[in-house]
């Protein structure tokens, strides 16, 4: 196993972060922590990547304890946090040589594992770091992070505040990454970019909800979800909400996904109830579940 947490917990004033959260991580696989902003995702990073001491329990990672091989893990890890924080005043080549640098290598002997991602850069490689976009600036520090040819990639939120393209972009380059052995485990709280990694974890408040490939989450859920639509959204939602048998309701994108409590529910049903709202231009039907709507569900 490349990672392994067993029973971790941390507390900030006796607020708790993180509850007894175990899992583990295989060899060359892409894991992802999935979950909303404080759910515990970046708390569970620190610790991983020694910048944080947990209350309670124990992990490894690269074979590696976290708290008395502390020094071991910052060389054989690359982490990219959640904020960008590489030297804003420094140009793209600068800061690389930088990282390069502290971990005693250079660019050029580990330019193989990079190569893909810093051409995409290098045309701008004298501009300062502050002055390139969003989607460069990602580049740039996934560069920063692999330079010294990681065995594991910790990726805090890595997409966040970036454009669609350059998020796709960089889902590929992730798997290219991947293809090369490398162990990562990335945070997001884009429940779309779940189905791409190997394995996920849905957290929440601190606790994980459910562990498993993507795919099995979502076979596995057995409610039947309705996609449901009409010209009053808002009111829609508040008379779904007051409809008696209603399990759940929430707005997903221009339809509102609704789960009944009963397994013989008649949709024409609801849609006489809704007429008798004044509701109009209604639409009713069986919608393919997400892992949006298993993790709203748990």
């Amino acid at each position: 196993m490349s990672i392994i947490v067993q029973n971790i917990s941390k507390s900030y004033n006796k607020i708790s972060a993180i509850d007894s959260i175990s899992f583990e991580v295989n060899e060359g696989e892409l894991f992802g922590l999935i979950g909303p902003d404080g759910a515990g995702k970046t708390t569970i990073f620190r610790i991983l990547t020694t910048l944080l001491l947990a209350n309670e329990g124990s992990a490894t990672v690269a074979g590696f304890d976290v708290v008395l091989d502390y020094k071991a893990i910052r060389n054989s890890v690359g982490y990219m946090p959640g904020k960008f924080s590489l030297y804003q005043d420094l140009t793209v080549e600068e800061n690389l040589n930088f990282f390069a640098t502290i971990f005693g290598t250079t660019i050029e002997e580990n330019y193989d594992l990079i190569k893909d991602i810093y051409i995409q850069i290098e045309p701008f490689k004298t501009r300062r770091a502050g002055a390139l976009s969003g989607g460069m600036k990602q580049k740039l520090a996934l560069c920063c992070a692999l330079i010294h040819k990681p065995t594991v990639l910790f990726l805090d939120e890595p997409t966040t505040g970036v454009d669609p393209v350059s998020r796709k972009e960089f889902w590929i380059m992730l798997k290219r990454l991947q293809e090369k052995g490398i162990t990562i485990l990335v945070s997001t709280p884009y429940m779309d970019e779940a189905a791409l990694c190997d394995r996920i974890a849905l957290i929440q408040k601190g606790s994980i909800l459910k562990i498993d490939k993507p795919a099995t989450i979502i076979k596995d859920y057995k409610k039947i979800i309705y996609d449901i639509k009409a010209k009053n959204t808002h009111q829609l939602i508040q008379d779904l909400k007051n409809y008696p048998s209603q399990y759940s309701v929430f707005a997903f994108g221009e339809y509102i996904h609704y789960i009944d409590k009963n397994d013989n529910f008649n949709p024409i049903d609801l849609q006489n109830y809704l007429e008798q709202q004044q509701h109009t231009e209604i639409e009713i039907r069986v919608s393919n579940p997400t892992i949006e709507d298993v993790f709203m569900d748990l």
